[in-house]
Parts: C-alpha cells; sequence; structure tokens
C-alpha cells in the first residue's frame, strides 16, 4: 500500500514538476531559493497527499499548494532580520541573449507586484482559464477577470518608466 501511495505521488510529481518549478522561480531571488522552495512544496505535496479528495482536479491542488507555499514563505522571508544570502559562482538565472533579457525584464516587473497579483500574472501566464485560476485562488471568475486587467495596466505603466 505504501509503495502504491510514493509511486502514485512520484508520477504526480513527475508530470507537474514545471508547473511547481515555475511557481518556485517566480517567488524566489535566485537558484538557491527556487530549489529550497521546490523542496518545501514537495514536503506539503506529500502532507496533503492523502487528505486530496479528488473534488477538483489535480492540477489545481498542486497549483494552490505551490502558491500557497511560496506565499507563506514570501511573508516568512520578510519577518526574517539580518539574513545575508550566499553568492554563487554560477547564476542560472542570467543569459545574455535578447529573448532572455526580455523574459528577465517581465520577470522583474512581475516581481514587484503583490503576491497575489503575482500569482494571478504567474497563473494566467502558463495559460489556465478564468474558471481554474479561480478555483486555484479562491475568487470567483468576474473578479479574476478585473484584477489581470489591473494588473496588465500596472504591468504597463512599469514599461514606460
Amino acid at each position: 500500500m505504501k509503495e502504491k501511495k510514493e509511486q502514485a505521488f512520484e508520477k504526480i510529481v513527475r508530470e507537474h514538476k514545471s508547473t511547481i518549478y515555475t511557481v518556485c522561480y517566480m517567488f524566489s531571488k535566485g537558484s538557491e531559493e527556487a530549489n529550497d522552495l521546490f523542496q518545501e512544496i514537495l514536503i506539503n505535496l506529500w502532507k496533503g497527499f492523502d487528505a486530496f479528495r479528488g473534488e477538483s482536479k489535480i492540477e489545481t491542488w498542486i497549483w494552490r499548494v505551490s502558491l500557497n507555499t511560496c506565499i507563506s514563505a514570501d511573508r516568512k522571508r520578510k519577518k526574517e532580520k539580518d539574513v545575508i544570502p550566499l553568492e554563487m559562482a554560477s547564476d542560472l538565472y542570467t543569459d545574455s541573449d535578447d529573448d532572455s533579457k526580455q523574459i528577465q525584464q517581465l520577470y522583474n516587473r512581475i516581481n514587484k507586484l503583490d503576491l497575489m497579483d503575482r500569482a494571478l500574472v504567474l497563473l494566467w501566464l502558463d495559460n489556465l482559464s478564468y474558471e481554474e485560476i479561480a478555483a486555484i485562488v479562491g475568487i470567483n471568475v468576474k473578479n479574476v477577470s478585473v484584477k489581470l486587467l489591473r494588473i496588465k495596466q500596472k504591468l504597463i505603466q512599469m514599461s514606460d518608466n
């Protein structure tokens, strides 16, 4: 029984690891922090695996756990004082081609948004429907539409600066 559970969990993680990594990247300041967030999300998914009742799609549950884990970690990090980040010799987040620079500029702007706005943009960029976004973040579809419109306007204003 335990082996079946572990196999099912491993399969789900393999199928959805790009979603988890995407969330980690959006809420981290570097590769080390992204890896820490990934591990924390896996722990939270494992802890909640038995409680998942299938009332929503597995993707919705993974998004929700991932976002909640990263938002909680971000709040916890802001409460910590005098933390000195360690510098890595190589930075996986930098690349010099034009497409990478544009993507990095977009992520930099998105990272200036508050946590909920950042989560909404991330879900939208992953081509989730407004209904799926609403289910993940716990707001209604109309509210998703209005919030995304306002966020897009904020991002446009940031590009003018």
